[in-house]
């Protein structure tokens, strides 16, 4: 009964694994004059949809942190000489100013059709207190000032072209996910500047949309080893008192939970690539698109039920971490006593 609720109020429309032609009405602007550019292309969305949107037949500037990653290599081999390449840290000022240049020489008489901000960073699961300063900086540096840097830096052409902005996000910028303060955060951030530039921009005739995916098999967010890398880094960095009140088995333990919740991650990006390309050419996109399952119900438990319940429901559905050790301690003496 639910689901049938939350379909009719359209949370399903926005999640289609499919676009057809006659859903949408589209802009109609010949395919060889659009210059959309990409940032995050090494894997992921980014890649998928840098190779579909080369497909269509658009001159797509695809930025990648490293130019001899096997993404990037991936997409020279598969794509036409309409995708150009960059490399671009979005943590230095200096790669961002060159992509700039690189794409203000390349498309100045015709503008900037789209911007698609999909480059993301996260390394760590953990509580916010467990979790280092620095990596809530770096979260921050690349998830939100990277990507408001190289907005803001192409905003004349994309005024000049009436284009567009569409930014990759995540439901946990909305909710407070257990364990991705850091992570949600940064993407908090990235969502209200987005839409703030959503309402700002509209004179210009620029449109702006945010994808908020669900869990999808991206990059190394499905890779044991990377989590068990970084698990390791975090537990040798806490200070000894935090590591007594929370215990090594509670980081393991959190640790183990998200790489088994991302085992029924999906791989079909289909639903994210049909988005964004949306985002970019329909004639009137949305302002957020949901893609994934399961999104409907929890955006309906986060907007509609109390705090309690929201809470319960996303540590049933993603991670419900234990007692941390000093607490386990005190609730075994008070059970001595009683």
């Amino acid at each position: 009964m639910l689901g049938w609720m939350l379909g009719s109020w359209g949370w399903r429309g926005r999640a289609r694994a499919s676009l057809e032609a006659g859903d949408r009405q589209w802009v109609s602007l010949a395919t060889a004059r659009l210059f959309p550019s990409l940032s995050g292309c090494d894997s992921g969305f980014g890649q998928a949809t840098a190779r579909h949107l080369d497909i269509m037949g658009f001159r797509v500037f695809a930025s990648v942190l490293d130019l001899q990653s096997p993404g990037a290599q991936e997409l020279r081999q598969s794509c036409s000489s309409r995708l150009t390449l960059l490399q671009m840290d979005l943590t230095k000022t200096e790669d961002i100013q060159r992509v700039l240049q690189h794409i203000q020489a390349h498309t100045n008489s015709t503008g900037l059709w789209g911007l698609v901000n999909n480059a993301g960073f996260n390394d760590t699961i953990a509580d916010a207190e467990l979790s280092p300063l620095g990596k809530f900086r770096t979260c921050m540096e690349v998830n939100f000032f990277g990507s408001l840097e190289l907005t803001k830096g192409l905003l004349p052409l994309l005024r000049s072209a009436g284009g567009r902005i569409v930014t990759v996000s995540s439901p946990a910028g909305d909710m407070p996910f257990p364990c991705l303060a850091a992570y949600g955060a940064s993407k908090a951030a990235l969502s209200l500047v987005m839409d703030t530039f959503r309402s700002e921009l509209q004179p210009w005739g620029i449109k702006v949309s945010l994808i908020l995916p669900g869990y999808y098999k991206t990059g190394t967010t499905c890779d044991p080893a990377f989590w068990n890398l970084h698990k390791q880094q975090l537990l040798a960095s806490l200070p000894q008192e935090l590591l007594q009140a929370y215990g090594e088995d509670y980081v393991e333990e959190i640790n183990q939970q998200f790489i088994q919740f991302m085992k029924v991650a999906v791989e079909d990006l289909s639903a994210v690539v049909n988005s964004i390309t949306e985002g970019l050419l329909a004639a009137n996109p949305a302002v957020r698109y949901y893609p994934g399952q399961g999104l409907g119900i929890m955006y309906f438990i986060h907007r509609y039920l109390p705090y309690f319940v929201r809470d319960l429901f996303l540590k049933g559905f993603f991670i419900n971490p234990k007692l941390p050790r000093a607490l386990r301690r005190e609730h075994h003496k008070d059970v001595k006593k009683a």
